[in-house]
């Protein structure tokens, strides 16, 4: 199996290294949309994440990734009870997966040869405690699109055909990317995503030089290249890990709420997932800094990615929907410390 590039290893794209990191200090966050040029480090990013994060626990056999022997569903049928450690699953979703290969359908094998209904299980099941991964998330076909929707807001999969009546946990991390200038996303599926970065190629020739330096070592030698950002992926992983733990912790001052409603007020966004995804985010970043509460600073932060893909359009304003949170962080924020002093 090669060595997935180390995360930290990554040059620049710093929002989306943050989005990324966020979710997995607080899953609940909702995953990450990616939007960019190709060739930015989109799904290297991914798979180094997955990589970067402590393996998970689970009972050997099991088809959904379950921790403890109660947790696996009936229809699994398994024989062990032993617990083994394994990599954070990352799946990826093709473009063209057929509605059964995502849900998981009739073992059709078996029913030829046994005679027996039995359930065959689809890559939601395999994602289960990980993270799914579309990329061209842009292009998907609306019916998959629909039962990931269905899928996102219940954490579970029911399977209801051909004989079978199958229920099974479904909760994973999804992240998306995809050029924009390819279509766009619907807006059912954009809203389902708790942050939204953007990421474009490096500007600056000393920044590309370091990319093509780093990718050239890693593609000649990918386990001396891994060797060389050992230290500093466990040093993150540690951070990240002891965030886990400390993201129940945080103090959040009503003042912090206040501004939580104040700013998506100021933005027009539509309903409460705003509010609580700038929330959520904020309080895992203020974990993953070691920080007791949730301060302005780090809503600031966070504001944009949770923000941006919640407004709506403004044909007069050419400067992008991550310039409008700015302004608008800026100008309400301002005036929430004018008052203050």
């Amino acid at each position: 199996m090669t060595q997935p590039f180390p995360f930290s290893a990554i040059v620049g794209q710093d929002e989306m290294k943050q989005a990324m990191i966020l979710t997995a200090v607080d899953p609940r966050i909702g995953g990450v949309l990616v939007f960019g040029d190709r060739g930015t480090g989109k799904s290297t990013a991914v798979r180094a994440l997955a990589a970067l994060l402590p393996k998970i626990d689970q009972i050997e056999g099991c088809p959904v990734n379950s921790a403890r022997l109660s947790d696996c569903p009936g229809w699994a049928e398994v024989k062990s009870k032993r617990r083994v450690e394994r990599p954070m699953p990352v799946i990826d979703l093709p473009l063209g997966a057929t509605e059964d290969r995502v849900t998981g359908a009739l073992d059709i094998e078996r029913a030829l040869t046994r005679g027996e209904t039995a359930f065959e299980p689809g890559l939601l099941a395999r994602a289960n405690r990980g993270y799914l991964y579309i990329d061209e998330v842009n292009l998907l076909e609306d019916h998959i699109v629909d039962l990931l929707l269905d899928v996102a807001q219940s954490g579970e999969n029911v399977v209801e055909r051909e004989g079978l009546s199958i229920r099974h946990p479904a909760r994973f991390v999804l992240v998306g990317s995809g050029n924009p200038e390819e279509g766009e996303l619907r807006p059912q599926l954009l809203d389902r995503f708790g942050l939204s970065v953007e990421v474009e190629s490096p500007r600056e020739v000393e920044q590309r030089i370091e990319v093509i330096r780093r990718r050239d070592a890693y593609e000649r030698n990918p386990a001396d290249f891994a060797k060389t950002w050992n230290a500093e992926d466990a040093r993150l992983r540690r951070r990240i890990v002891t965030a886990r733990d400390a993201v129940a912790r945080i103090e959040t001052p009503e003042q912090t709420l206040r501004d939580c409603a104040e700013l998506c007020l100021a933005l027009g966004t539509d309903g409460l997932r705003g509010e609580l995804t700038l929330l959520r985010a904020a309080r895992a970043l203020a974990a993953f800094d070691g920080a007791a509460v949730v301060e302005r600073a780090h809503l600031r932060a966070v504001a944009a990615p949770a923000l941006r893909h919640r407004l709506r359009r403004d044909p007069l304003d050419e400067a992008g929907s991550g310039a409008r949170v700015a302004r608008t962080v800026d100008g309400l924020f301002g005036a929430f410390r004018t008052a203050a002093e």
